[in-house]
């Protein structure tokens, strides 16, 4: 007898994932752990730390994951600790507090547009310091209480992680995420299904699931395609960060910048200031050009002068060579049905994005962004002049010390690149309150009243910290390539904090 292959019994799969339950007392930690607001704040990484020292180290000081994995005789041993449920108590309060802030209304709303955030090593969402950069304007705007949302992607394997061989070559490990162990939450409507975001691409449909990331105040918008609705061709899409070829990095700054204004409307979002780190979003530009001809029924010139009016670029590359520049053959096979809507010639949408209009160059996307932004920086002083003699060819008949291309110097959330040692100095001698007036140069004054010995000893704190990571990764390296161990040992021996230590990056 012959069974059809339709009466028999079809697998059906599905993910189970299993982690503890918190009892009641211990839910605040998990608001708590998925709001990156503990990157910054010691008493919240303190109090994981204290939780389970072995589980925390283990799980990569990842507080999601650590609180998944928490054993029943933990979670019963922390809750009998009086001490410790109390600064529970009094750190979730803290944390309320800071949530609960009013945002500074009289400040423009932002809405901010890059590949790359570096926000913690516990979400690989970076690969350097474009996306450390991005990472501390959203902190910042979230401490200075700036009415910002952000929009990005939430890659698959993220940025690869460097490894070197037995004989010094660089190797990349790209490591898949467990989008379950991080801090994100998935996107939910009414009824308490996943949000699929659909964006029009040339020839299909593109479907994306939305993630969001808090950083304490901010809310960040995370894209990823990597779900069944897509073919294995683009679900890719958010894989890598800067991964695939010409091709797929086409397909995502199209998916950043039409994608994420999409993403904005689908959520009921609409900012004064729409703020392009880097070429790659540039493409916001262009859709919001569609919407205000479409929607508003605006000429072209009249939508070129709102958007302008409303867009800043960010640059960070100082070399030509280092921005991305499309051919126009892949260029008209993804814009040119919504360059139709915006209601101009082919050839007039391709200058935009030319040195040298009315020539074959390719398309560059920091061209288009400079065109379509009324105010564009560098990220440094030096980097500004040097940004405005890179792009003087843009407008021939201006100097480059005559371009709108200016300068705003890279800085760095100090609550987050502090050691905790550092910070402990800064509040005891400055106050705790300096972090809401970091730039007051009265408050930085007070450094002159702490002693030598205070800043000589937290110099040489930090000289052994230094040492003892160095011996460590040593050590893990030379087992990994099973070096000479009596060169490693002598190594070792020479390395002491007493010595004098040149470092060269």
């Amino acid at each position: 007898m012959i069974i059809k292959a339709s009466y028999s019994n079809t697998p059906v799969w599905r993910d189970v994932h299993v982690h503890s339950i918190l009892p009641e007392e211990l839910r605040p930690l998990e608001e708590i752990a998925h709001n990156l607001w503990w990157v910054w704040n010691e008493e919240a990484k303190d109090i994981f730390d204290l939780l389970d020292y072995e589980e925390y180290e283990k799980c990569g000081k990842n507080p999601v994951a650590l609180l998944q994995n928490l054993r029943t005789e933990k979670t019963e041993e922390i809750m009998k600790n009086a001490d410790l449920m109390a600064r529970i108590g009094r750190l979730h309060q803290s944390y309320k507090n800071y949530i609960g802030a009013p945002i500074d209304a009289d400040r423009p709303s932002i809405a901010y547009f890059s590949m790359e955030y570096g926000l913690s090593h516990v979400l690989k969402i970076y690969s350097g310091g474009l996306g450390v950069l991005a990472g501390d304007y959203l902190k910042e705007a979230s401490d200075s209480r700036v009415d910002m949302t952000a929009v990005g992607f939430l890659y698959r394997h993220g940025y690869f992680t460097q490894a070197l061989s037995v004989d010094g070559q660089q190797i990349a490990n790209y490591e898949a995420q467990n989008f379950g162990t991080l801090p994100i939450t998935q996107v939910l409507d009414e009824h308490n299904k996943p949000v699929v975001l659909e964006v029009p691409f040339h020839d299909r449909i593109i479907y994306s699931n939305i993630w969001k990331v808090s950083v304490g105040r901010i809310q960040l918008y995370l894209m990823d395609t990597d779900l069944e609705h897509n073919s294995e061709y683009d679900r890719s899409i958010t894989y890598q960060l800067y991964g695939g070829d010409w091709e797929n990095r086409m397909k995502q700054e199209y998916l950043l910048g039409v994608g994420g204004i999409l993403l904005l409307k689908k959520l009921g979002i609409r900012k004064d200031v729409y703020h392009m780190n880097e070429g790659h979003a540039a493409l916001i530009s262009a859709k919001r050009l569609r919407d205000y001809v479409q929607e508003e029924k605006l000429s072209f010139n009249e939508a070129l002068e709102v958007v302008r009016a409303s867009t800043l670029y960010t640059v960070h590359t100082p070399v030509p060579a280092g921005h991305d520049y499309f051919e126009e053959s892949l260029i008209r096979k993804y814009m040119e049905p919504l360059v139709n809507k915006i209601g101009i010639p082919w050839y007039q949408f391709m200058d935009m994005g030319r040195d040298n209009p009315g020539t074959n160059e390719k398309f560059s996307m920091s061209v288009f962004a400079l065109n379509t932004a009324q105010e564009s920086n560098g990220v440094s002083k030096l980097h500004g002049l040097v940004s405005q003699e890179m792009f003087q060819p843009v407008w021939k008949a201006y100097f480059p010390q005559e371009l709108h291309v200016g300068y705003v110097t890279n800085g760095v959330h100090l609550p987050t690149w502090a050691t905790s040692s550092v910070k402990r100095i800064y509040e005891n001698n400055l106050g705790e309150d300096f972090y809401r007036d970091q730039s007051n140069p009265d408050i930085w004054k007070r450094v002159y009243d702490i002693s030598d010995e205070e800043i000589w000893g937290l110099r040489m704190h930090l000289k052994e910290k230094l040492v003892d990571y160095i011996k460590s990764e040593f050590v893990d390296g030379w087992l990994k390539n099973q070096a000479d161990p009596s060169r490693i040992i002598s190594m070792l021996d020479e390395i002491r904090p007493g010595s004098l230590i040149i470092g060269l990056i």
